[in-house]
């Protein structure tokens, strides 16, 4: 069958996921941390305790998302579009939550279909919810059922100048290091596979853009504290390659702002990016 509106409400069930100390630290190279960043990226530096990037929420979140009650698709016609964050308390070094994932949203967007999944975590040790993260998945192909169409994402930049612009080299081996934090997609690695898709070499990860993105408001807004990192939404635009340099233009109102991200070309590659601190 094809892709069900109906199964909107629909839940999975409870999934449990552990992280130790490895998989953050290898989390926060994968992002393009390194020697200046050792509160992320080493557990024994001399009165440098350990702490994780709030963006590695993406890594271990998002558990018990219900797709296979959405009816059937074709994977290759599906596409990241959207991803959230909200931090609820900071994420340990180590640690093991329970997650349940629900069918938030159906939108019916003509070329295609837009599921939207939503997914609670609850920190197994305290019984306390440490973060909740929501992604939207266009499955080209599936629209055309009659439902509606749902809200469209747009972004005005302030007029004025953005209060920070913080740029990152990625390296053309970013994808390589990435995809060891669990995405095995050979979209990334394998230039034979690339090619069938349509580009001349492997691409980065999106949440590999998201996460360098995630940096750069971490430490323009929160002096890289994670306490203080609440929440973060942004829309995948344009496919990042290895290699290029990332821009974070950042416009701040209070303990909110509004983002973009931008390639090097000054294509913008994540849009209508919201988040907040405290």
């Amino acid at each position: 069958m094809p892709i069900d509106p109906s199964a909107v409400g629909a839940t999975g069930d409870p999934v449990k996921r552990s992280w130790t100390s490895k998989d953050c630290l290898l989390y926060a190279l994968g992002v393009g941390c390194g020697t200046q960043d050792l509160q992320f990226t080493t557990e024994n530096t001399n009165d440098v305790p350990q702490r994780v990037l709030p963006t590695f929420a993406v890594i271990i979140g998002g558990g018990g998302a219900p797709f296979n009650k959405i009816g059937s698709f074709n994977p290759a016609m599906l596409v990241h579009g959207e991803q959230s964050i909200e931090l609820l308390d900071e994420i340990p070094p180590d640690g093991e939550i329970e997650s349940t994932g629900r069918i938030s949203a159906i939108w019916d967007k003509g070329k295609g279909a837009v599921v939207e999944m939503t997914s609670e975590s609850t920190l197994v040790s305290t019984g306390k919810p440490l973060l909740r993260t929501v992604m939207s998945a266009f499955i080209r192909g599936e629209g055309g059922f009659g439902g509606e169409r749902g809200p469209s994402a747009s972004f005005e930049a302030p007029d004025r100048a953005a209060d920070h612009s913080v740029s990152y080299e990625t390296s053309v081996d970013q994808a390589l290091l990435y995809r060891l934090s669990g995405d095995r997609n050979p979209l990334h690695s394998d230039p034979s596979f690339a090619k069938m898709g349509g580009f001349d070499r492997p691409i980065l990860h999106g949440l590999c853009t998201y996460g360098f993105t995630g940096r750069a408001l971490l430490g323009a807004l929160c002096d890289n504290d994670p306490s203080r990192f609440k929440s973060m939404y942004g829309r995948f635009s344009k496919p990042v390659m290895p290699g290029d340099t990332l821009t974070v233009d950042i416009w701040v109102d209070g303990n909110e702002c509004v983002f973009q991200t931008r390639n090097q070309n000054g294509d913008v590659v994540l849009d209508c990016g919201k988040a907040s601190i405290s």
